[in-house]
């Protein structure tokens, strides 16, 4: 990675994999603005880091288009034209589909789909213009697989993989990647809260309950948000431009 002149955005910044994934882009001395809706999250991030001043952080609420429009903005006028795009920000609430309403679908579609499209436009143009870029996007096995009680959330990622491969051919040639990532279960604030919703609604034990998820991957544990941030700079680097359209599975086998 040229690193020293690179700028990435990272949506989600403030947790989980997007925070692993903005320490590592950091590490290797790229400029990185942190967006999220929790401000407190994101700085709290930016100050374990900011002893050389790569990090900056935004809000932004990936729904809404004017303010992903004045976030990317003023990341912008502080590190310059954006390189990279790391697409994280998601939920993944869970509902059995009889019980979904119009507003609970449209809510995970906006947030899960809705947020790459906002965030992918206000950078392809520069991109274009520069003939380079990267655009990652974190979906999901849920992107490659169903799962029940999802079905919303599945129905965005799969749409998030459908917009990576075409946008990947319409970019080719100038030099842009566009790829996306697929992270099986992964240790993150989500699944502990799954985990203890388990154990107070059905009395089970913790390990009882993490192994709900575990079970899913063929190694028997969670992914580590680390392996996801080392994919991103995998993709990230010059040895791998000719990769683009790509759904990268991190699931110790569970998708292939």
């Amino acid at each position: 990675m040229n690193s020293s002149r690179q700028h990435a955005v990272v949506t989600g910044g403030g947790s989980g994999i997007g925070a692993a994934i903005v320490r590592a882009l950091a590490q290797q001395g790229v400029n990185v603005s942190l967006m999220g809706r929790q401000v407190a999250k994101l700085q709290t991030v930016c100050d374990s880091l900011n002893k050389h001043k790569q990090t900056y952080s935004t809000r932004c609420d990936v729904t809404d288009a004017d303010s992903v429009a004045q976030a990317f903005k003023c990341a912008s006028e502080h590190f310059g034209a954006i390189d990279i795009l790391i697409n994280c920000a998601g939920a993944a609430p869970t509902k059995a589909f009889h019980k979904l309403s119009a507003d609970d679908w449209q809510q995970v579609i906006a947030v899960n789909l809705g947020g790459v499209f906002h965030c992918t436009r206000e950078v392809i143009n520069t991109m274009r213009k520069q003939n380079s870029g990267r655009i990652i996007n974190i979906a999901s096995t849920a992107a490659l697989k169903g799962y029940a009680y999802v079905s919303a959330y599945c129905a965005a990622k799969h749409g998030v993989l459908g917009m990576t491969r075409a946008l990947a051919l319409e970019v080719a040639k100038f030099g842009i990647t566009v790829n996306a990532i697929c992270p099986g279960y992964t240790d993150t604030d989500i699944i502990r809260q799954g985990i203890a919703t388990i154990v107070d609604t059905t009395g089970r034990t913790e390990q009882e309950a993490l192994q709900t998820f575990t079970a899913t991957n063929p190694q028997n544990r969670l992914i580590q948000p680390s392996e996801i941030a080392d994919t991103v700079l995998w993709l990230c680097a010059d040895g791998s431009r000719s990769v683009t359209g790509q759904a990268v599975s991190i699931s110790g086998g569970e998708v292939m």
